[in-house]
């Protein structure tokens, strides 16, 4: 058989170790006593079970919520269709709660991709950088006929779910220090999260809606007129004033540029 370069030889083994059948990694290696495919399965046991340990500790409560035999299960399919591109775990898993929302299996469990994306959020949070909060007096600059073209940047904890089931609660229910978890009444209606961290510590809290469209477009880089008008176009009598000086007060603005049409860099904008 001929020489791999380095390339094909990293190929055949990462498909090895996400378990695809026919990749000719066994070939390359020596037995030495012990059967090519069973060293690779050795392997493939370890990578298997440090990716399912990392998703159990960002994801608990979904794991908590379906049993750690069927959370393997999941894990392993996603493992294999997302397998990480980068070497730290902790910043893996932010397709889970896409992946788990087109999973068959859990079909039956509509609020379950809610839930993760709830986790991811909190992961997220405990794991971001930190950044000094925007001055005041750094607005106060801007030219008046500026402000509204204004686009912010909010600290890179923060996050915005909404869901239409009890997420929070199901969240709360299943904590460790709880006896007893499920879902509850799923019929107590759905929830809008604002998640960040708050002294080293990942916290969510829900707000009213006119106020998670306000933030939530301001956090995708929209800039702050478009953002008044989806807060104003749910209740109009928001005072955007105060919003402004509470986003201010509780350090969630970072940054600001003149909005372009672009959003600032590290920013994604989803469209409605």
């Amino acid at each position: 058989m001929p020489v791999p370069t380095l390339r094909e030889l990293q190929a055949a083994i990462r498909d090895a170790m996400l378990g695809n059948s026919g990749t000719p990694a066994a070939a390359y290696i020596a037995g030495d006593g012990l059967d090519p495919e069973a060293r690779l399965q050795i392997y493939r046991h370890h990578v298997s079970n440090t990716i399912t340990a990392a998703l159990e500790t960002t994801f608990p409560v979904v794991c908590r919520l379906v049993d750690r035999r069927f959370f393997a299960y999941a894990a392993d399919n996603y493992l294999r269709r997302h397998p990480p591109i980068g070497p730290c775990l902790v910043e893996y898993g932010a397709t889970f709660p896409e992946f788990l929302a087109g999973f068959p299996p859990c079909r039956g469990h509509a609020y379950l991709p809610d839930v993760a994306r709830l986790e991811w959020a909190m992961n997220r949070a405990i794991h971001a950088d930190d950044h000094e909060p925007l001055e005041a007096a750094r607005l106060a600059a801007i030219p008046p006929d500026a402000v509204p073209r204004l686009s912010f940047r909010l600290h890179p904890s923060v996050s915005f779910v909404d869901s239409p089931w009890p997420i929070d609660r199901i969240w709360q229910a299943n904590q460790d220090d709880r006896d007893g978890g499920g879902v509850g009444d799923l019929a107590g209606g759905g929830v809008h999260l604002e998640v960040r961290r708050v002294g080293g510590e990942a916290t969510m809290r829900v707000v009213s809606k006119p106020r998670f469209a306000f933030r939530q477009a301001l956090h995708e880089g929209l800039p702050l007129d478009e953002a008044a008008s989806a807060a104003l176009s749910l209740d109009p009598s928001v005072d955007l004033t105060h919003e402004i000086h509470l986003l201010l007060e509780e350090g969630l603005l970072i940054e600001f540029t003149l909005y372009s049409g672009h959003p600032p860099r590290g920013v994604t904008v989803r469209r409605r």
